[in-house]
């Protein structure tokens, strides 16, 4: 149950930390959407869905490597506890 943890946790965490970047530059295109050319913010949302993809790649490998960790700490106790008796 311990592995499930931070999978659990994670799309709560993920969700509220896309809400915050999306809120801020919602408020940011808003405030300067009329002072620049539509292709210039295309380009940006491009950029930023580039950037977001790259940051769920890296959230995604980071929870393997978090989950194979606990994997290993659940593996490494039994024997642990195997070696006691």
């Amino acid at each position: 149950s311990m592995a499930n943890t931070p999978e659990d946790d994670a799309p709560n965490r993920y969700s509220r930390t896309e809400r915050t970047t999306y809120s801020r530059y919602s408020r940011d295109a808003n405030s300067s959407g009329s002072s620049l050319p539509s292709n210039t913010l295309e380009k940006r949302i491009e950029e930023l869905e580039r950037e977001l993809a790259k940051e769920r790649q890296e959230n995604a490998r980071l929870m393997k490597m978090a989950q194979d960790k606990e994997e290993l700490i659940g593996k490494l106790k039994e024997e642990i506890d195997l070696l006691n008796r």
